[in-house]
């Protein structure tokens, strides 16, 4: 099993000042699992962090990457098709590409659970195998 990581929990997990750091930064170091990080997510943490750290953050993330601390996950042409019907089915709650794209790697891996901050979009997508995704990490942040 593998632990997919969204764009919330990974910037939260580098940024010491995000109200989030603590949970998503444990959860992360916590976990046994193969962390995986589909590949549109790298785009969406290196703006965030250009936008609110310094690049040596993004240098580091990419040593840890170098080194297999996390496995970044390419999408594949099937992946794409879906992707499409993703943002086509819920065009009208605002699911964008990396987010359908998580998504979509999400199911095609077969993994019940996502970590995410984004519990609003990805509580609305009901993926094909299994009922509901499982968001982590859980509770609120204070």
């Amino acid at each position: 099993m593998a632990l997919i990581l969204d764009t919330g929990p990974l910037y939260a997990a580098l940024d010491r000042h995000d109200a989030d750091y603590q949970r998503c930064r444990g959860m992360i170091e916590e976990t046994d699992e193969l962390l995986v990080i589909p590949a549109p997510v790298l785009v969406e943490v290196d703006y965030w962090i250009r936008l609110r750290l310094y690049a040596g953050v993004m240098v580091a993330l990419l040593d840890e990457i170098a080194r297999g601390a996390f496995t970044v996950e390419e999408l594949r042409p099937e992946d794409y098709l879906r992707i499409r019907d993703v943002c086509d089915r819920y065009a009208d709650s605002d699911i964008g590409f990396v987010d359908a794209a998580v998504f979509a790697v999400t199911e095609r891996l077969g993994e019940p659970k996502l970590a995410t901050l984004d519990h609003r979009h990805f509580g609305l997508l009901r993926p094909r195998h299994v009922t509901a995704l499982r968001l982590l990490p859980t509770g609120r942040s204070a």
